[in-house]
């Protein structure tokens, strides 16, 4: 096949790497929907190789070659690769040996294009992502298609359904981290090593190519600050209810002409927002752009099915001949820190139980510039240790510099008054 160029005869043949969940339903869709498949692209799509480390009896792969050597799907008789073995170092060798041939690539792999994606997102590769990020949720084509004509400012997402599934647990049923973090591994939503998604690594690696997407700014990780869920505890999501809030676990990318800010960590969310109403293993992105306002996406953001669904969009577009070649700025801009952000702040304090505690931390607040928006202090939640009683003060503040609320959080930390670890959470604005 010459250079990025489409197949000369009228049909799309397909090679892919892997043969797990997301492939296998890449094979049922195009077996089940193979009319529409063929209407929508204006010719079958075929798969005719498939590659993976050991062979799968009980898979159906119809007339495929099969082998487990990644090498064979460089062969002429395959249009485009399809990578979906995960991973990052024979992901990258592969993608780049296939674009190197000419070959469009289309990939679920969101770990090796936030290492990587930066070789590829120029010239004339050809490289399918929509899966890479919220499942079946069309985000990445909204982002770099239907929205291309706007200046998008800001975005907010639910893009870890691991996480989003653990906070729901733990909401709605008051289940502890550890009991919720289990029952994810039961159901297979987490995997038996879930620091990646439970400490936001994963959610990290798609906020960054949402935000080069969205700011047409390079694919990168620096700067980024990210914060998992493991302090999170169901007082707080008790507690965040009382207030008008729920807490999910989100991504936030912002600009500020040619400043940007990425992060992701647990927030606040009000209850009135649809965001806060995304349960279980769901995603949500909400994009604000200068000339549409915000639209919000809603639905599955993993699975077998809803992520084949999202590779087969993009191989229909690029049988089409319409896929656009990705173009990002080379401009970095300033990637502004946590510490210079600005935010509401959620704060759990474990306080001593006794006359002007509360005025202790008001003039610790007061004198950072912090006032305070809302405040819980019950006095059935008075708590004994070693004999002492205390109770949690629970308050919203105003907005405020993060570095201001760092630094009164450390002479609150160093009264004597303060009982053990303070929590804080960060309140998401969609408005700001």
């Amino acid at each position: 096949m010459a250079k990025n160029s489409l197949p000369h005869e009228k049909v799309l043949r397909i090679g892919i790497a892997g043969l797990g969940t997301v492939a296998q339903g890449l094979l049922t869709l195009l077996v089940e929907n193979a009319e529409r498949i063929t209407r929508q692209a204006g010719m079958p799509i075929e798969v005719v190789r498939i590659a993976s480390r050991s062979a799968k009896p009980e898979v159906d792969v119809g007339k495929a070659v099969f082998d487990t050597n990644l090498e064979s799907l460089l062969h002429d008789d395959v249009d485009v690769v399809v990578e979906l073995i995960g991973g990052v170092d024979a992901a990258r060798e592969l993608i780049s040996s296939a674009l190197t041939r000419g070959k469009p690539i289309v990939t679920a792999n969101k770990a090796v294009l936030a290492e990587h994606a930066n070789e590829w997102f120029s010239g004339d590769a050809i490289l399918g992502i929509e899966a890479s990020v919220a499942g079946g949720i069309p985000i990445m084509s909204t982002l770099k298609s239907g929205l291309s004509g706007n200046r998008v400012d800001w975005l907010v997402g639910i893009i870890n359904g691991t996480c989003n599934y653990i906070l729901t647990a733990m909401d709605e049923q008051g289940t502890s981290f550890a009991d919720a973090l289990k029952e994810a591994q039961d159901l297979g939503y987490a995997e038996a090593d879930p620091g990646f998604d439970v400490d936001g690594v994963d959610a990290a690696q798609k906020l960054a190519l949402l935000a080069a997407l969205a700011f047409d700014i390079p694919v990168s990780m620096d700067d980024m600050y990210i914060e998992g869920i493991s302090g999170v505890t169901v007082e707080d999501l008790r507690y965040a209810r009382e207030l008008g809030f729920r807490i999910r676990h989100v991504g936030i990318a912002r600009r500020n002409e040619e400043k940007f800010e990425t992060r992701v960590h647990p927030s606040l969310i009000s209850a009135t927002n649809l965001v806060g109403d995304v349960a279980g293993v769901a995603n949500a992105v909400i994009v604000g752009a200068n000339a549409i306002g915000s639209i919000l996406l809603v639905g599955p953001g993993a699975g077998g099915l809803p992520t084949a669904s999202a590779v087969l969009s993009d191989l229909i577009e690029i049988a089409r001949g319409t896929y656009p070649r990705l173009r990002i700025g080379q401009n970095e801009g300033i990637r502004v820190p946590v510490a210079a952000t600005e935010s509401r702040y959620y704060l759990n304090i474990p306080a001593a139980d006794r006359p002007g505690v509360f005025g202790e931390i008001g003039d610790i607040l007061r004198r950072g510039g912090i006032s305070i928006e809302a405040v819980i202090q019950k006095r059935e939640a008075i708590r004994k240790t070693d004999g002492e009683s205390w109770v949690p003060i629970v308050m919203v503040t105003e907005r405020v510099v993060e570095a201001s609320m760092d630094d009164a959080l450390s002479h609150l930390s160093s009264l004597e008054s303060v009982r053990g670890q303070i929590r804080r959470i960060r309140v998401a604005d969609f408005d700001r």
